[in-house]
């Protein structure tokens, strides 16, 4: 399976996401990225991103990341709502570096926007198994 139209159209709308990776001593690292999603992987680039940690970490073969793609639809009423990603990343060189994630394991929940007092965002997140 691959993500829905509904979230790739929520990636599409969104500037940032926030990535984390682990280094070899199991010390987890996140900050936000910008990204772009090309229908199969999401990328990550950055200014010299070679120089960051979560470039360092995939490259000394600490593969495994995670991403979270969240936003507030509205404060008021409180509608949160997040794309949240498990995948396996590698470093891809040439003119423009960058990290090229596959996904593995994906969940959604309240793309839509809905209020937290409407009822449906108390529904369990979405997952997705991706092949």
């Amino acid at each position: 399976m691959s993500f829905t139209p509904e979230e790739i159209d929520y990636m599409r709308t969104q500037p940032l996401a926030r990535v984390a990776s682990v280094d070899s001593e199991g010390q987890p690292d996140v900050v936000p990225v910008t990204f772009e999603f090309d229908g199969t992987y999401i990328n990550i680039g950055g200014f010299e991103p070679a120089k960051t940690r979560r470039h360092q970490n995939v490259s000394a073969g600490n593969h495994r990341v995670a991403l979270v793609i969240d936003d507030l639809a509205s404060t008021e009423p409180w509608s949160p709502r997040y794309l949240r990603v498990y995948g396996t990343a590698e470093v891809i060189n040439g003119e423009q570096p960058h990290l090229r994630v596959t996904p593995t394991i994906s969940w959604s929940w309240n793309l839509g926007g809905e209020s937290l007092r409407g009822g449906a965002a108390s529904a369990p997140p979405k997952r997705t198994v991706h092949r």
